[in-house]
């Protein structure tokens, strides 16, 4: 039977799985931890190389390192739970953080800025203005609104021609600020309309395909 940590590996880095040779910097693992609480949850095994292979845990440190990210270098702090593996005679940790209900959870820089991190696919990004506002209506008790002006009949009549479409295009067709452009894509997201998507250097938004549009004139 394959070990647990085995499965896992084979599973490689993905939304809710990273791995990290050593931890070494506790203002760096934070980021990782907030950005796995702010979205769904997740695991990082501490003494795993990039490419699966087992280097194991060098020193107790690394344990009280993550500890010391989670409590002093992440705010709120970050609940975690670790177990100790051992395999081919290498110490792995385990460690299980899940999604919070406190989000958004800030990582302190070495500058001393907090920023929020969120997780998409194998990597953590700067949480930006647009998803912040998602969450902060996501659960709002009033619900969510939208009329149908010119701005948003453009956004989906373009959408509807096009693949997708950044803020920045959005404001400079529409002709409208960036807040009201900013507020029309949180409310679509939050009806579940359009999705935002993430690359290394870029957010845009596409229409969810599973969204059923009615046009009541």
């Amino acid at each position: 039977m394959l070990h647990h940590i085995t499965k896992l590996i084979a599973e490689g880095e993905h939304q809710q799985l990273d791995f990290k040779f050593e931890i070494a910097d506790a203002h760096k693992i934070a980021r990782t931890l907030v950005a796995f609480a702010n979205t769904d949850g997740g695991r990082l095994l501490v003494g795993v190389k990039d490419n699966g292979a087992l280097a194991g845990v060098r020193s107790e440190e690394e344990y009280y390192m993550v500890e010391a990210a989670a409590k002093m270098y992440c705010r709120p702090a970050v609940d975690f739970t670790v177990k100790e593996w051992n395999l081919n005679k290498k110490t792995i940790l385990e460690i299980t953080i899940r999604k919070s209900a406190l989000r958004p959870h800030y990582a302190q820089q070495k500058e001393g800025d907090w920023i929020a991190y969120h997780r998409v696919k194998d990597q953590n990004f700067v949480v930006n203005r647009i998803l912040m506002r998602v969450w902060k209506f996501e659960n709002a008790p009033t619900g969510v609104y939208l009329k149908f002006t010119g701005p948003e009949k453009f956004l989906l009549e373009y959408l509807e021609n096009n693949p997708s479409i950044t803020l920045s295009k959005f404001m400079r067709l529409a002709g409208i600020a960036r807040n009201k452009a900013e507020s029309i894509l949180v409310r679509f997201i939050l009806l579940k309309i359009l999705l935002m998507n993430f690359s290394e250097n870029l957010t845009f938004f596409t229409l969810n395909p599973t969204a059923k549009l009615t046009d009541n004139g």
